[in-house]
């Protein structure tokens, strides 16, 4: 339960933590257990869910949504202005769910007009030190953004993907669930769900098997999806036969399915592909 106040000493209830050095404007709403380090600022429209721990020097502005038990490191800028020509002011949001860890020097900034006003993250995810989130980008859960990597606006990065560190991606791109992006990659276009992306400019590099593993898929399910692969990305006929193909040998195999919706998907972007595919 949050509750809004207009200082920060009748916050002291509720067993929330919060240091005298601490600015809580009037109008936000602070949940049970929360706690708020030295010097950090918390806007008049910030909510913060029980139990958020927001360390020393953070800043949440505009209209942000932290949930429960989400961890902020210092010197992290969450809800700031977007970074694009575009704007004009727009009343937009950034929504971050729970469970997040979200390290030192991370920016995320809220939504604009051209993408639905909504930068949304899921629950459950590590945003490493220096991580950028642009404006209207989509967040699945459990997503792993390493050292300094970078998302465009209007990205989409599905559950359990992995971006690699000082990696960038192009503003529209999607990255499907338990992809993997190397470290350093730029990466121009959508990689499949489960595949492996790598270099700059990136190319896909085969399926992120390691990820897989750890996750717990078993032995027969990482092989169906290497199969479907090594079909999606042969070099006889083209790309939409090879999918239709892939569809209907895989009909029961939603993980396989997983890939050929994605491939299927409206994208402004091109497919990312390995280097010998079409």
């Amino acid at each position: 339960m949050v509750h809004s106040s207009s200082s920060a000493s009748a916050l002291s209830g509720a067993d929330t933590k919060i240091h005298p050095s601490a600015i809580i404007e009037p109008g936000a709403q602070i949940g049970a257990g929360v706690e708020i380090g030295a010097f950090s600022v918390i806007g008049p429209e910030v909510v913060l869910h029980d139990n958020v721990r927001l360390a020393a020097h953070v800043v949440v502005a505009g209209k942000t949504e932290i949930g429960e038990g989400t961890q902020v490191f210092p010197f992290a800028s969450l809800g700031h202005a977007p970074q694009d020509r575009k704007f004009r002011g727009e009343e937009s949001r950034l929504i971050i769910g729970s469970g997040n860890v979200i390290r030192e020097y991370v920016t995320m900034n809220p939504g604009t007009e051209q993408g639905g006003l909504v930068t949304r993250i899921g629950d459950g995810g590590l945003f490493l030190t220096g991580a950028h989130v642009a404006h209207d980008c989509q967040i699945g859960n459990h997503v792993l953004l390493v050292n300094n990597a970078t998302l465009g606006g209007h990205c989409v990065v599905e559950d359990f993907a992995s971006v690699g560190g000082l990696s960038a991606v192009h503003q529209y791109v999607r990255i499907g669930a338990y992809a993997f992006i190397g470290g350093m990659s730029g990466v121009e276009n959508d990689v499949i769900p489960f595949g492996m992306a790598l270099g700059n400019r990136a190319h896909l590099a085969g399926l992120n098997i390691v990820g897989m593993k750890r996750h717990n898929f078993d032995r027969e399910q990482i092989h169906s999806l290497r199969k479907a692969y090594r079909m999606l990305f042969a070099t006889e006929g083209t790309l939409l036969e090879r999918l239709e193909d892939v569809e209907k040998m895989f009909s029961d195999d939603g993980e396989v399915q997983r890939v050929v919706q994605f491939v299927k998907a409206d994208s402004s972007r091109s497919l990312c592909v390995p280097r010998n595919g079409a």
